[in-house]
């Protein structure tokens, strides 16, 4: 299952106040990638990252992230710098236990990492630690904008999440109704 920009649009567009059309979403994402500071390197490592986060049969595209990364309502700068830093520690505790940065590990290195850390273990906050600023910025960013897409939240049986406009059929239909 390949999420899309679209995908990334959607759960986007339900956690975001104000948006009224995609088309002004879009439009508005286009003027914050010019502000957005290193967003190659950072959507690089968050890759890396989503593909051990994600559940297996979920292809990350690189649309997708870059979506993701500039459609939510905050301080576009500051919000890729402090993803950045998040992404930058990894990259400091990778070299220090494999010798190799975030994106040259493997798969079960990188997930390896993640749990080493203990960034399964830790509650998300954007202030706290370097562990929980990763926890805050990288993992719970990526799965909030996973399950918040129809795409995504087919993988938990909610291919209709709140917010999102699925129809007057798709509000009908029961969980046994598929």
């Amino acid at each position: 299952m390949e999420l899309s920009r679209r995908d990334a649009l959607v759960a986007v567009a339900t956690s975001t106040a104000g948006v009224a059309t995609a088309g002004e979403l879009a439009e508005r994402l286009r003027d914050r990638e010019e502000q957005a500071g290193d967003l190659d390197g950072v959507l690089t490592r968050l890759a890396a990252v989503a593909d051990v986060v994600y559940p297996s049969e979920v292809e990350v595209t690189e649309s997708y992230l870059r979506t993701y990364l500039l459609g939510n309502e905050y301080d576009r700068a500051e919000y890729v710098e402090r993803t950045g830093a998040a992404l930058d520690e990894l990259d400091r505790q990778g070299r220090r236990r494999y010798g190799d940065r975030i994106v040259d590990l493997s798969p079960a290195e990188r997930d390896g990492l993640l749990r080493e850390i203990g960034v399964d273990r830790v509650p998300p906050d954007p202030d706290g630690t370097a562990v929980e600023r990763v926890r805050y910025y990288v993992v719970n960013q990526l799965l909030f904008t996973l399950y918040t897409s129809p795409t995504g939240g087919r993988l938990l049986g909610n291919e209709n999440p709140p917010g999102y406009p699925g129809g007057r059929a798709a509000y009908q239909r029961g969980p046994a109704d598929e």
